[in-house]
């Protein structure tokens, strides 16, 4: 790292001296340095997302509103109303009767899952795979994760959740085994990747039925005593299934899947020191909001938007989709101007940051940075520290040795993150996703505070040039009202896991 550190340094050096004397120069330097230092340009570098992008850095985009954020005081009525714990709305989580039916006298066979994703992709699907071995009355083999091409994780279930609590928070509700018995041992993820089987079910279509389930799963079943679905990727609907079997998803999702001991030891001394800066001070606990910062070089590329970095950062951010999507994911036919008012631009650091700052938080907030490497460096996050000072993630807070058990290991961080934003007085997401989306569900589970970014006034807003301060955050403060942990009922095709009101809630 160090050395690819100098190298760059070194690259600057020359193109700094040279281009202002040489224009031609510069032009082949440009040229020839993918040459001679390809990992500079490597589309999987998480490290340096890119090299154009991190040595221009873009200059703020609002910094008249960011002046105004930096000069205003927050008024101790609105602070009391951001930090105060969402009311009792009027629903908790079901609990079942105590005639549950008792599990049936026998199996129809082993079902085996293969999952891909990131972690919280992953934690859908193993949700899934639990209702669908309760739907075939089959015994499910613990779900096998895939290594994921992107963070290069293969980290196991067993891993990253507590196995054991697992299986017995399910034990009344289906069979569950650690590994397939001798006679199956057989049928593995290498057995599968050599050639077509007959126990390998790969036509699942998204969202698929129950009824298909039993149409076409049940008989492999039935006929060999084992079925094996891959891929295992959102392939059960959310609508039109008995609210048991619903109950019993979220049963899974935020009752049985526990991440290991080491990672809620982990987060348990994160949140410690964020509630308590000051150890052995005597200090009373204070408040902490987790803010998701989504804007990976993934992010940014895939939304096709315009963050300041000029032309080159455009260049890079094109030939970084053609390398990992290869041409899948296509220059959008909007311009950077629509894409923001219709809200489908990813906040940066510094739009977060304004937010929250017109939502009333103010420099001495505690603030827990949960997200992966940030596009555009340190560089990018500098505008949000001049406004949150105390902003903190795991390598400020952990020591080197807290961190050997998780480091490099996506899923594991990712796990860190959740558990910490599980237990924040606030959290918030600068853009959907999957970890924004599941835990929004976890948290509207736990009746606790969420807000949700209204992305398409935030774009509307950014785009305002002569905007000041005042009436941004009026704006803001308006636009934000209603989008702070209300229930909200699920619609028809929205995900029981994000929504889990009405299926997996009653009221109180």
């Amino acid at each position: 790292m160090m050395m690819i550190m100098k190298v760059s340094q070194h690259h600057h050096l020359l193109w700094s001296y040279y281009s202002q004397r040489s224009p031609a120069f510069a032009s082949l330097f440009v040229l020839l340095l993918p040459i001679f230092s390809p990992h500079l340009f490597s589309p999987l570098s998480r490290s340096y997302p890119s090299l154009f992008s991190e040595w221009n850095a873009p200059k703020p985009r609002h910094s008249r509103l960011l002046q105004g954020a930096i000069q205003s005081q927050t008024p101790y009525r609105q602070q009391l109303e951001l930090w105060s714990p969402l009311p009792d709305q009027g629903w908790k989580p079901c609990h079942k009767t105590k005639n549950t039916p008792s599990l049936p006298e026998k199996s129809q066979g082993f079902i085996q899952v293969f999952l891909d994703g990131g972690l919280n992709q992953q934690r859908m699907g193993i949700c899934d795979a639990v209702a669908v071995a309760k739907i075939l009355n089959a015994t499910l083999v613990i779900p096998h994760l895939e290594v994921n091409p992107v963070w290069q994780d293969s980290s196991s279930f067993a891993e990253i959740f507590d196995l054991d609590h697992f299986i017995n928070s399910l034990s009344d509700e289906i069979s569950i085994v650690k590994d397939l018995p001798v006679d199956y041992a057989w049928s593995s993820r290498e057995y599968y990747a050599t050639g077509i089987r007959e126990t390998r079910i790969k036509t699942a279509p998204v969202h698929a039925s129950a009824d298909w389930y039993l149409e076409n799963v049940l008989p492999v079943l039935q006929r060999y005593g084992i079925a094996a679905i891959s891929p295992f990727s959102h392939r059960l609907a959310f609508d039109n299934l008995p609210k048991s079997l619903q109950q019993l998803r979220c049963k899974v999702n935020f009752e049985a899947l526990n991440f290991v001991s080491h990672i809620k030891a982990l987060g348990d001394s994160l949140i410690s020191r964020l509630r308590y800066p000051n150890e052995f001070s005597g200090q009373s606990s204070k408040k902490y909001a987790v803010l998701h910062l989504r804007f990976d070089k993934d992010m940014a590329a895939h939304s096709a938007c315009d963050f300041g970095g000029g032309r080159a950062e455009k260049l890079a951010l094109a030939k970084y989709r053609q390398v990992i999507w290869q041409g899948r994911v296509m220059k959008t036919q909007f311009t950077d101007e629509e894409l923001r008012n219709q809200g489908r631009c990813p906040l940066t650091p510094e739009e977060i940051g304004l937010l929250l700052a017109a939502l009333g938080f103010t420099n001495n907030t505690r603030l827990y940075l949960a997200s992966h490497k940030v596009y555009g460096g340190e560089a990018r996050i500098s505008t949000l520290l001049k406004l949150f000072p105390l902003l903190e993630d795991k390598r400020s807070l952990a020591t080197a040795d807290e961190r050997e058990k998780v480091e490099g290991k996506a899923s594991l961080l990712a796990a860190v993150d959740y558990y910490v934003s599980m237990h924040s007085d606030i959290f918030i997401s600068a853009s959907p996703g999957n970890m924004h989306n599941a835990i929004l569900g976890h948290r509207a589970y736990q009746n606790l505070k969420t807000i949700r970014p209204n992305m398409a006034l935030l774009g509307q807003l950014f785009l305002n040039k002569s905007i000041d301060w005042a009436d941004f955050k009026n704006a803001v403060v308006a636009g934000h009202k209603n989008r702070q942990g209300q229930i909200r009922v699920r619609k028809e095709k929205q995900s029981i896991y994000t929504y889990p009101v009405p299926d997996c809630m009653c009221r109180s």
